[in-house]
């Protein structure tokens, strides 16, 4: 169970007002702003930053959300790879991580660089409430059993999918692997997968997929900090069923 969802025990007092999900936020800093805006509990599926001008700022507005127990984010792709730069890690040119960084090194931002490499090592790379699951990239059965790796280690296959999604072995004309939905029909009946990550819509609003396993995924991402949008889902507390959930 993430850190924050149960506090001594306790169900959390904020996530008995309902969740709020929110999907990739890629910088869109006075968007972001606006979604944490609630008394709801937060869960941001990850990718934080990049593109978005404002990159710094919402990860300045996360820890804060963080710090006083009203939400956490998902690791991202986007955002590991923040976490390994700043670890000193070698990574390959990737131009949108520059950009972020650059916001970082500006004075105004020395308190977001000097303190956002902990919060994502402790991001986690999916979580489960429920009958309810939330992963940045894709779902593996998996994830249900088994405990979260740390965000920033060795990609093992389920880090992998969560951060990248399911891929085939074909590259795209962009570069990129190419992604698929398999994973969707392999959702148990009555368990809802919120992701990220891969911007299916087409019309602005998150996506809901069946899957033929009887469950069903819905996708968040609708472009915010690329030209689109950012998309949240409220969820009432009744419709998360604390009551069934062990702490």
């Amino acid at each position: 169970m993430p850190r924050g969802f149960y506090i001594d025990g306790k169900v959390n007092p904020a996530l008995k007002k309902g969740l709020r999900i929110i999907g990739d936020v890629h910088g869109d800093f006075e968007a972001f702003r606006h979604a944490v805006s609630t008394d709801r509990y937060i869960i941001q599926l990850g990718d934080l930053i990049d593109y978005g001008p404002g990159s710094a700022g919402v990860l300045r507005v996360m820890m804060d959300i963080i710090d006083k127990g009203k939400g956490f984010f998902l690791i991202g792709n986007h955002d590991r790879k923040l976490g390994r730069a700043l670890m000193g890690r070698k990574l390959r040119s990737d131009p949108p991580l520059e950009k972020t960084l650059a916001q970082l090194n500006r004075p105004e931002n020395e308190d977001v660089l000097d303190r956002i490499l902990p919060y994502l090592e402790d991001a986690p790379a999916w979580a489960v409430l429920g009958q309810k699951a939330f992963v940045h990239g894709a779902f593996d059965l998996r994830m249900l059993l088994e405990p979260p790796p740390p965000a920033l280690g060795r990609v093992t296959f389920l880090l992998s999918r969560a951060l990248f999604g399911e891929t085939t072995n074909r590259v795209q004309k962009d570069g990129y692997p190419e992604r698929c939905l398999n994973w969707v029909n392999y959702i148990p009946t009555g368990y809802t997968v919120y992701c990220g990550h891969d911007q299916r819509s087409t019309n602005g609003c998150p996506l809901t997929l069946p899957g033929r396993a009887g469950g069903q995924a819905v996708f968040t991402d609708t472009g915010a900090g690329k030209g689109g949008h950012l998309a949240w889902i409220d969820l009432p507390a009744e419709a998360l069923e604390l009551e069934n959930i062990p702490s």
